[in-house]
Order: structure tokens, then C-alpha cells, then sequence
């Protein structure tokens, strides 16, 4: 009856930074899994921790996972962890040092694999973030169901700066342990504190924290007060001790000399266990947080300090203005020793106020205690669960005409040089300037574009084809690959399977372009170029040369050059299937990588040209075996997802899809079913294609036929937005490809004649 009636959390997946680890994130991250674990019984919190660069910590068993900070793969290996456990929910801890690549990127990675909704606590709200902080933020708050902060400055810098909608945003106190109010003499005399007036500083030491400020009040501050005692509580901060060792504290222990006050400043080098660290800080009189920099948008040792009942003297950092405004403390300025000598002094002499202070902070300190930081975090959760995208399965499956290919998407991302790579959203990125993978894809293309956009592809036709003549570096007989948008290239040579992929854009036009005189380039340059590739092995290059090859065979079937090609080629990718084939694995490779369906279709095209029945067969044996591996439960199509890549002899991971892999699916199907007639090659057309249409894992479209475009891949949640040269164009030959099949489909077949109907044209 009720539909958005929470369900209760049953698998939480917890990320951050986790004891032994040295660090306030790690603290915090511990005392929410002991939060969440103590008010939730029944719920089960998987801790995924970072660990430091270089250090392998000895984490306890809360711990299920650890990451190395700077290893991509281990990011992927977390994220299909945590969709194998089955969370209902991951919760991420959030710091801009804890998570690698540039400003944490690689979190991003994780997070856009993961199928469960997602919640992420921001440690640090920046307001001037550098352009890769603010690009992983923004990418945060596309990917989160909600942002939790820890206060309203925070919430008020996300709406101003990142523009984020305030719905996403949650503010929660940072949580704070529930402990009795007490008398400071009562715990002065176990730290041999008894007679003095305790100001305490905590936390990991560090320039940033302004200690030198108080030291050079307290001579004024002594003069006064002489039992004044400044406590300065914690282990320097591990970074910083892996720079120059305890230098700091020694310059501090220096400074204290200086001043004549050594005698009234106590430091205690450690980093505590919880218990006794607020032991300490329950004997003190005053807390004193220093702090250089306004923007910490949350500090855990003040949330501490309220928590226990401690009148606070601090600078103007954004949350001790807000948590100091009900009267539990006194702002003064930064780095100013005469403020803090007027404020702890003042303090210090009017005990009426410091008891006022002290009462009022402690009742604040009960809306922060951890079992209410537990239920709201348990309540956003729950929320997001409640409000997670519903997956509209069976988008797509009705429809029984594929779209009509369209220029306009192809011509966005198209200049005088050619074609540019990536995009941003649907507008062309100009920093990653073009390559001549990119080029030959839409040279191909061209040839396939007919009625009234005919005319104008031809005219594209020339631009990608000027694009690859001027990437073929004959001095060195390779193909050069990225060029700048200054259209100065990136390299001397590209990779292989660049060289494969131009030879077969270059023998495709060969065979099928419309114009004379591009058909006579394409073979001048055929010519040149073909000898070249006979030592590259890459599997993918010999599948993409021999395409090319075979298409060249069409028109020219005495060319001895590709007639070599398709021949040894196709030898070397049965041998290759051969040696590493094994049950329940028949591939090419102990791997799956990109563009899979190429390497049967390439065995296949050399099988009906050499007339070789074996390689023919085990063309279609290993397109066959790529087809039930490419389908999801619901016998969707499921392209081979990029974080299978380099996993050996391993089921395909699902995300993330690209469209690459549908449109080599459909031209592979194609084949098959001229080969033999088997209408389930059709049908396994059909899923590729409808997979662009909706027919996917979440039931979100990839392709709009509406202007050509298709988003870049299918993540765990959503699609990628940005709309590349390799996604817009492999839809649009999935588009041409379907609809080829289709008319072949419907011709009698009385002989096995349909080879020109399934080829590009």
C-alpha cells in the first residue's frame, strides 16, 4: 500500500580512510561504522579503506576492502565488491587527499561502477577550488543521491559556487561522543594538571593550526594568570613527518623558549585512542583552536570540545563561526596573540562566564552525539533508496525499423581538419584535438550515407580522407594518430591497431566509395601502405587489416597484397584462437578488450574468401560464444564492459558499456547470417541495436536519431553525457548497419548470393 515506505538498510558500503591509519578522516570514518553498527544491530557496514601511498595498513575486520590510493584497479575491484555484496547504499567519506589521480578523480571511477545509490559526506567545501576539484565535485553532485555537510556555511558555499541544488544537500552535525558533564579538577590531577588553568589545543599537528599564536600570548597571558598551563595534545601530522621529521614541533618547543613561557606549555606527542584523548580534554578549562585558514568548513576536535562543555576562544574559521555563535565561545582574529590574550584572559577572570559558556556548550553537544548523526544518516539513506532511478527494462524492444542515419551529429564535431575526438556534453572539446582512429570511422561512413545527405558526405569524405593521407608518416611506414588542435602531431607513430584501423578505412573506400577518384586515392594509398602491416600482431590489427583487405578483394580480386593479407591473417587469428581457447572460453585472447566482435568477423570474412570451412566455423563458434556472453539475465544485450579489460579468463564485468561494441556486434551478426542463414543472428542485431535505444542494463537510450548524437557509454546509474566522435559515429553505422541486415533479411535465399548486400557500400 505504501510504495515509498522506507525499507530498512540492511548492507551499508562505507568509504574513507580507517584506523591504524593516522588521520581525522580515518577517526571520523570509525566512529560512524561504530555509530551506524551500535544503532543499527541488524545492518551490516563494509568498510572500504584507502590506504596511504607506499603503506599496506594492518586493518581490523570491519575492513573489507582496502585501496591503494594511486591504483586504478583497485578502484574497479571495490566496485564490483560492492555489487556483489549486494549494498543497499555506499556511503563515502569525502577529502580531496585521500583518493587518487588529480584532485581524487579515481573516486569517481569507483562511484560510476556501483549500483547502489550513493551518499557523500564533503569534509572540505572549497570556495575557490582549482578547475580539477571543482570537475570532481560537480561530478559528486551528479552521481550522489545526497551531499551531506557538516554545516550551513557549507551548504551556503555548494549552492553559490557549484550550483548545486539545495534539495541534494544535507546538513549534519559532525557527531560527537555522549559523555557526562564533569568538573575539571576532578580529571586535572590524573595528568598532573591539578592547580592550573588548562587551555588545550588537540588534533594533528601542523603549520596551518596557528599554535605559534598562542604561544606568543601567553607571556601576557602568565602575567595574569601565572597557573595558566597551554596544552598542545597530539602526534605531528605523518606527511609532515615524512617531509622533515618533528622539525615543527621543535621550532614550536623553540619559540615557547623564546618567549620565556617553555615552563607554561606542555607538549604531549601521541596520537590517542578516543577514551583517553577526551579524558584530557575533559580537564581542560578552556579550548583553543588557532586555526590559519578560514575555510575548514568542519573541525572535528571543536565539535569535540562543545560536546564536553568547553568554553572556546578561536579564529574565524567558517565552522567556529557557526558553532560559536550561541554564546560558547569568543571569536578572535587570525594569527592575532593580543585577541587571544584579551579573550583567554578575560575568560579566565569572569568565572561566572566560563561557567555560563561551559553549561550552554554542553546542551548544544547533545544534538550532535553519534546516535543522532546514526539515524540521520540511516534517514538520508533511506531516501535514496526510496528515490533511486527506476530501470524501464523493456524500453526500446518494440521497435521494428532502425532510425535513419543523420549527418548532423557526425558534422558538430567536424572541421576543416577533420574530425574532433571528444566533446563535452555535445560540444566539441578542442584540448584533445583529433585522431586518425576517429578519421577513418567516418571516412567509412561516408560511403554508407545515401539519398539527399549524399552529396554532402562526399564532401566529408574528402576532409577524413585528406585527415589519414596526412597521417601516414612513410618514413617510418606507420600511421601517426593524435594530433593537437594546433594540428601539430602528438607522435611520430601510433599504435598498432591505429595502423589496422586505417588500412581498413583505406580498403573499405577503395571498394565502395562513390567518386572515382576517391576510389583511385584509396588504392594509390592501399598500395603504399598494406606491405607495412604484414609484422604488426596485435590481434585486433590483424582482424581490422584483413577487413580492410577483404573489401579491397571485392573490386580487386588479383590484388596479390591483400589477397596475402586476408590469407595470413586469417591463419595467424585461428592460431591464436587455437592456443589459448579452452572450455567454456573460446576467444582469441586469455582477455576480453574493446571492438570484440571484430576478431570473428575478420576469422569469418577470411573463411568465405579462402574457401576454409574450419576457419569459417570457428568464425562463427567464437561469435557465437561472444553472443551469450554479451547478454544480460534478461537476455539484453550487454556490451563487454571497459573494467574487464586485462582480467583473464574472467566473466565480463558490466560497466562501463561503450557503443563501439554494439555497432561491431551488428556488423558481425550481419555476416553470420549471410554465412548461414540463421535468422538468430538477427535477432542478435536487434539487441545490439536496441541496446542505443533503451534496451539496456538501466533502460536508458544511448543514441537519439532525433540529431544523430550518442552519449559515450553506459555507467551503473546513468549514461555519460559528453558524446564523442566514437560514439556518435558507431550509431550511426549501427543505424546503416540494421537497416542493410534487414533489407538482406528480406530477399528469398534460394542461393547464398548476399554477400554485396551486407558490405559496406
Amino acid at each position: 500500500m505504501y510504495d515509498d515506505w522506507p525499507q530498512p538498510i540492511k548492507r551499508v558500503a562505507l568509504i574513507g580512510n580507517f584506523p591504524p591509519r593516522l588521520c581525522g578522516i580515518a577517526t571520523f570514518t570509525f566512529d560512524v561504522h561504530a555509530a551506524l553498527t551500535t544503532a543499527f544491530p541488524d545492518m551490516a557496514v563494509d568498510v572500504y579503506a584507502m590506504n596511504d601511498p607506499g603503506v599496506d595498513h594492518a586493518f581490523p575486520e570491519a575492513v573489507v576492502c582496502a585501496l591503494d590510493q594511486d591504483d586504478i584497479a583497485d578502484y574497479n575491484a571495490a566496485a564490483h565488491r560492492i555489487n556483489e555484496s549486494g549494498a543497499d547504499v555506499v556511503i563515502v567519506q569525502h577529502e580531496y587527499g585521500i583518493f587518487g589521480g588529480d584532485s581524487g578523480v579515481h573516486l569517481l571511477r569507483l562511484l560510476d561502477r556501483v549500483s547502489a545509490p550513493v551518499v557523500v559526506t564533503l569534509h572540505t567545501v572549497l570556495e575557490a577550488p582549482n578547475s580539477g576539484q571543482r570537475a570532481v565535485l560537480d561530478a559528486l553532485a551528479r552521481r550522489a543521491s545526497k551531499l551531506i555537510v557538516m554545516a550551513d556555511k557549507g551548504r551556503e558555499i555548494l549552492e553559490r559556487v557549484n550550483g548545486v541544488s539545495s534539495d541534494l544537500i544535507a546538513v549534519v552535525p559532525h557527531g560527537v561522543p555522549d559523555r557526562p558533564l564533569v568538573e575539571t579538577a576532578d580529571m586535572k590531577e590524573r595528568f598532573g594538571f591539578a592547580g592550573h588553568d588548562v587551555l588545550l589545543t588537540f588534533g594533528l599537528l601542523s603549520p596551518n593550526k596557528g599554535i605559534e599564536t598562542v604561544i606568543e600570548a601567553l607571556p601576557e597571558i602568565v602575567a595574569q594568570n601565572p597557573d595558566a598551563l597551554y596544552v598542545v595534545l597530539g602526534a605531528t601530522h605523518p606527511h609532515l613527518v615524512a617531509r622533515e621529521g618533528e622539525a615543527y614541533r621543535d621550532r614550536l618547543r623553540a619559540l615557547a623558549e623564546e618567549k620565556g613561557v617553555a615552563n607554561s606549555v606542555r607538549f604531549i606527542d601521541g596520537f590517542l585512542e578516543q577514551e583517553l584523548l577526551l579524558d584530557y580534554l575533559a580537564a581542560a578549562d578552556i579550548y583553543v583552536t588557532p586555526y590559519l585558514n578560514e575555510a575548514q568548513i568542519t573541525s572535528g576536535t571543536l565539535s569535540y570540545a562543545i560536546a564536553l562543555g568547553k568554553p572556546v576562544v578561536s579564529t574565524p574559521y567558517w565552522h567556529a563561526n557557526e558553532l560559536l555563535a550561541d554564546d560558547v565561545g569568543i571569536i578572535a582574529p587570525f594569527g592575532d596573540s593580543g585577541a587571544f590574550v584579551e579573550a583567554i584572559n578575560g575568560l579566565l577572570g569572569d568565572r561566572v562566564k566560563m561557567e555560563r559558556m561551559r553549561r550552554r556548550a554542553y546542551l548544544i553537544g547533545r544534538g550532535m552525539i553519534w546516535p543522532r548523526l546514526a539515524a540521520a544518516y540511516v534517514k538520508i539513506c533511506e531516501d535514496a533508496v526510496i528515490r533511486r532511478p527506476v530501470r524501464l527494462k523493456s524500453v526500446g524492444r518494440d521497435e521494428s525499423v532502425p532510425s535513419r542515419p543523420r549527418l548532423e551529429g557526425v558534422e558538430r564535431l567536424t572541421d576543416g581538419c577533420g574530425m574532433i575526438q571528444h566533446s563535452i556534453f555535445a560540444i566539441p572539446d578542442r584540448d584533445h584535438g583529433y585522431c586518425v582512429d576517429d578519421n577513418c570511422r567516418a571516412l567509412m561512413l561516408m560511403h554508407l550515407i545515401d539519398g539527399e545527405d549524399a552529396a554532402r558526405a562526399d564532401e566529408l569524405a574528402t576532409v577524413y580522407a585528406s585527415f589519414v593521407q596526412h597521417a601516414w608518416n612513410g618514413e617510418i611506414g606507420r600511421f601517426r594518430n593524435f594530433m593537437a588542435f594546433d594540428r601539430g602531431w602528438l607522435e611520430r607513430e601510433g599504435s598498432e591497431d591505429s595502423f589496422g584501423r586505417s588500412l581498413w578505412a583505406i580498403g573499405v573506400t577503395a571498394g565502395q566509395a562513390r567518386r572515382a577518384d576517391m576510389r583511385r586515392w584509396a588504392l594509390h594509398l592501399f598500395d603504399q601502405v598494406a606491405p607495412h602491416v604484414l609484422p604488426l600482431g596485435s590481434p585486433r590489427t590483424l582482424a581490422f587489416a584483413l577487413i580492410g583487405a577483404d573489401a579491397v578483394l571485392d573490386v580487386h580480386p588479383g590484388h596479390s597484397v591483400a589477397h596475402t593479407i586476408v590469407a595470413e591473417f586469417g591463419q595467424r587469428l585461428m592460431r591464436l584462437l587455437d592456443a589459448v581457447q579452452r572450455p567454456g572460453w573460446m576467444w582469441f585472447e586469455a582477455v576480453l578488450g574493446y571492438d570484440n566482435a571484430r576478431l570473428p568477423e575478420a576469422l569469418i570474412r577470411a573463411g568465405r574468401r579462402l574457401g576454409n570451412r574450419d576457419m569459417m566455423a570457428k568464425g562463427l563458434a567464437s561469435l557465437d560464444w561472444l553472443d551469450t556472453i554479451q547478454r544480460n539475465p534478461e537476455r539484453l544485450f550487454r556490451a563487454v564492459g571497459t573494467d574487464s579489460f586485462g582480467r583473464a579468463y574472467a566473466k565480463p564485468l558490466p560497466f562501463d558499456q561503450q557503443p563501439l561494441e554494439a555497432w561491431a556486434t551488428i556488423e558481425a551478426a550481419a555476416l553470420a547470417f549471410d554465412e548461414t542463414g540463421e535468422t538468430r543472428w538477427v535477432e542478435t542485431a536487434w539487441a545490439a541495436y536496441r541496446w542505443y535505444r533503451g534496451a539496456n542494463d538501466i533502460g536508458l537510450p544511448i543514441g537519439s536519431p532525433e540529431d544523430g548524437g550518442c552519449f559515450d557509454g553506459l555507467m551503473s546509474d546513468r549514461v555519460n553525457l559528453n558524446q564523442g566522435a566514437e560514439s556518435v559515429l558507431a550509431f550511426q553505422f549501427a543505424c546503416c548497419g540494421m537497416a542493410r541486415l534487414l533489407k538482406a533479411a528480406e530477399k528469398p535465399r534460394g542461393r547464398r548470393d548476399l554477400a554485396g548486400d551486407l558490405r559496406y557500400r
